[in-house]
């Protein structure tokens, strides 16, 4: 019952949740997500000349709610991370590489920037860093082909020696006075470590091996003192420390398929693995569309320098010089030209899948829609 002068007010009705039972997706600081982007794929990894890792930092704290993957950050695509309210953007192309000299609303690249930290929006690209690993675009453009084995055409190195030091310096020598002069000498010298002595036997007799590791620098130090004793100096041995190469990582890669499969095959499956209705072929010398195709050597973007000289049946890439794709040609290998970022984007889809896995599903990720190779077919 209502009171005198009462009047009843229809309002719309709101469904409300238990706070308990919404999803549970904890947000993460700026820092956590780019440490976690860095274990899943090491910068170290990138190509020397390459620009990756944070290249935008909106003014800490930032947390960071929605990851926004994009293969290149165009103006168009900026703005489609502003409006779904992106917190970082993962452009696996650097958008910044170039130095700049300044930011302004001059140049489009500048614009980005502008952007970005207008919206407080973060930058981050991997690039030659998610070429290299075994989960990363290469691996995924080599599904294009169909069952295969393949290996780096070109591997990576572990980041550091597995020992201190670039180099190791082994001698034998006469257990006396003067050896331990050259050993006290010796352990004077910055930037050696690993110093050893065992007990050896030379020719018949009983002498004493020293083995040590040492940097560049100090081995010059190592081998003026050496040379003072022609005896000690005749004796010395130098070794240069590899980094060991990590397995399943590294450029490019050298697919050998389980059967051969004539290359209108290979062509259709590719088509189909990128999403596209046509795709450029140069044609090996003495070859047809019959011809079998065994070992494909491929590199997603430009892959020329990554290809030139590889022995196979097929080179798959985004683009390649024409010269290269001539040298290619005379010796009796055909190449697929699929334009750069097809050979890339497509990874994208995978990548979202597994960085949600890899940061336990604490942040949104996304994929652009607008991002896509500047160039068609008209």
């Amino acid at each position: 019952m209502l009171l005198p002068g009462t009047q009843l007010v229809r309002r719309p009705l709101r469904c409300v949740r238990a706070l308990g039972r919404l999803p549970a997706r904890s947000l993460m600081n700026l820092r956590e997500v780019v440490s976690a982007l860095n274990d899943f794929a090491s910068l170290s990894l990138a190509e020397s000349w390459d620009n990756v890792g944070l290249l935008v930092e909106p003014s800490p704290p930032h947390t960071v709610n929605t990851l926004f993957l994009t293969n290149d950050l165009t103006e168009e695509v900026m703005e489609e991370a502003v409006q779904k309210q992106a917190d970082l953007i993962l452009s696996y192309h650097p958008p910044i590489f170039a130095p700049l000299k300044r930011v302004t609303w001059k140049t489009w690249k500048e614009r980005l920037v502008v952007r970005a930290l207008e919206h407080r929006i973060g930058i981050y690209s991997p690039h030659t860093a998610y070429d290299a690993i075994p989960h990363g675009v290469n691996n995924w453009l080599t599904k294009g082909l169909g069952a295969c084995i393949s290996i780096p055409l070109h591997p990576s190195t572990a980041p550091s020696f597995p020992a201190e030091g670039t180099h190791r310096v082994e001698f034998c020598a006469h257990n006396n006075e003067h050896l331990d002069v050259v050993l006290s000498k010796i352990k004077d010298i910055q930037e050696i470590s690993c110093l050893t002595t065992l007990p050896a036997r030379v020719e018949g007799e009983e002498q004493t091996r020293v083995s040590l590791n040492c940097s560049k620098k100090a081995l010059l130090e190592v081998v003026a003192l050496l040379s003072q004793n022609s005896l000690l100096y005749h004796k010395t041995e130098i070794l240069l420390l590899q980094k060991p190469l990590l397995p399943h990582t590294g450029m490019g890669r050298l697919c050998t398929l389980s059967e051969p499969v004539s290359l209108s095959d290979i062509m259709e499956r590719i088509k189909s693995h990128l999403k596209l209705p046509h795709i450029r072929l140069a044609m090996g010398m003495g070859k047809t569309l019959e011809s079998p195709v065994k070992k494909a050597a491929l590199c997603a973007g430009s892959g020329g320098s990554v290809l030139k000289g590889m022995e196979a049946d097929l080179y798959l890439t985004g683009e390649m010089s024409h010269h290269d794709i001539l040298d290619a040609v005379a010796n009796g290998i055909s190449v697929i030209l699929c334009e750069h970022s097809n050979t890339e984007r497509g990874f994208l889809s995978e990548l979202r899948d597994m960085l949600a896995i890899h940061l336990q599903n604490k942040i949104n990720i996304i994929v652009s829609e607008k991002d896509r190779d500047p160039l068609q077919v008209a």
